[in-house]
This record gives structure tokens, sequence and C-alpha cells, in this order.
């Protein structure tokens, strides 16, 4: 039997979801006796299926209807379980104590990013929300160190977290952006040279990323994850919203401002 491609399967899926709820949408308007299942015989449920199966095929417009419609109560769900997310570890969010700080310290918006320096879409948002900071000087901008894609990725954020502890936030500002821009994978070689780059003791630095102090902060930062049930980068959090995915500085102003004017 010739096996189906994974879109073709999700379509059908997706119309089954949506001959269900049409279903639903036709049985709910008309007396609830009339579709007694339990009082039914075999025959006449096979009789019935056969006229809702009828009727669908002669308005398959209300499939299309129907997972519309499905789309956007779990669209709606959705936002409502984000909301209550944020709303429960806004504290940690906000205010945890380690994570660094840029923009305006001071600003009315904060924005939190969960990034990792091997995600290549992380890559692509950092020009952005760096052309954002750049054209609203109100926001403030907090970074999460999240690493989620091996080794690699790991030791980025140690090395990131480490210069921040010993050397502060200026250092670590420096830091993010170069190991935004590495090319090939990070290595104690690599990073000693970044390192020494930008002025920095490499060799207090490379001491400093195998400490408690830096597993702890990577581990408070991954359980705040899992709390919010984050499990891709870049990943945002602009006001009650959870924003998944990359997104240029044109839409995160938009979202912004939108923000901007339900607090006021």
């Amino acid at each position: 039997m010739r096996r189906l491609s994974r879109m073709t399967a999700r379509m059908v899926a997706r119309t089954m979801a949506g001959a269900a709820t049409a279903v639903a949408l036709v049985t709910t308007t008309l007396p609830a006796q009339a579709f007694d299942f339990t009082e039914m015989t075999k025959v006449e449920r096979a009789a019935f299926g056969a006229e809702i199966r009828s009727y669908l095929l002669e308005n398959p417009e209300l499939i299309l209807e129907a997972v519309s419609l499905l789309e956007q109560r779990q669209q709606a769900d959705e936002a409502t379980r984000d909301e209550a997310m944020v709303a429960a570890n806004l504290e940690e969010l906000h205010n945890d104590g380690y994570s660094w700080v840029g923009g305006n310290p001071d600003g009315d918006i904060t924005l939190v990013e969960f990034m990792d320096y091997r995600c290549g879409y992380c890559r692509k948002a950092a020009p952005e929300v760096a052309k954002l900071l750049a054209a609203d000087g109100n926001i403030r901008l907090i970074v999460k160190e999240f690493p989620i894609l091996g080794e690699a990725s790991v030791l980025a954020s140690r090395f990131a977290v480490a210069t921040r502890q010993l050397a502060g936030g200026d250092a670590y500002y420096q830091v993010h952006d170069a190991l935004v821009a590495l090319s090939g994978e990070p290595n104690e070689v690599t990073l000693r040279r970044l390192a020494e780059g930008l002025s920095l003791d490499a060799d207090a630095i490379l001491a400093q990323m195998d400490t408690e102090a830096v597993t702890e902060e990577l581990r408070r930062t991954r359980a705040l994850a899992q709390n919010m049930a984050i499990s891709g980068t870049p990943t945002f959090v602009l006001g009650d919203q959870l924003l998944r995915g990359y997104l240029p500085a044109d839409q995160l102003k938009a979202l912004v401002d939108e923000q901007r004017a339900e607090n006021s």
C-alpha cells in the first residue's frame, strides 16, 4: 500500500478534525433526542453516518470553516496558557539577579530573549533586536542563556556567563556579540583567542566556566524555560506574550507599540 506523505497525512487529519467539528456544529442546533446514538440501531447509525458524509461532500466548504474555527479556538487557548505562564514566572523573567540587562534598564517595556549561540535563527535575530533597540530607546532587554543545541552551545554559554561574573556587563555584551558572530564551533583555543582579543583575562574566564556558580545560572534558566514550555530558540517574552521564533525588527516594533498602548 502506498504511504501518504507527511503533508498529505496532516491534511487528512485536519480534514477529519474539521469534519468532526462540522458534525458537532450541525448536531448541536437540532433537538438532542434526534441524535441519541445510544437509542439507534447499528443500521440507523450507519444510515446517519452516510447522510453526514453525503452532506459534507456536497458542502465541502463546511470542513474549511470548521478547521478555521478549530484553529482559532486552539490559538486562543494557547494564548491564554502563555499569558498564565508568563504571569506565574514574571519575577524570574524580569528580576532573576543574574541575567544580563541591556537597552534602557529603566525602559517602560521589557523584552526577554531566550537564545542559543549556535542557533541560526538567533544569529539572524541579533541584528533585528539591535535595530529595534536603536529605534526605540525605551526598551529594557534581558538575555537568557539557553543552550540547547549540544555541547558547543553549552560551552559558549558557559564562557559568556563566566565573563559576566568576572568582568561585568560591558565585557559580557562584547563577548555575546562576538559569540553570535563566531564562525565554526567554539573550543578552548577559539575562546581563549576571543578573550585575549577583547583584552580579557582568558585564564580566569576559562577556569570560571566549570564552576558551580556558572552551572547554577544555566540550571535556573533551563528550569524557567521548562516551566514556561519553551523548547526552542529564539523565544521572546514581551508583556504577557510568548513569541516563539525569529521576528524581524518591524514586527517586534509593532508588538512593542501594541504593548505600550495596552499599558497606557
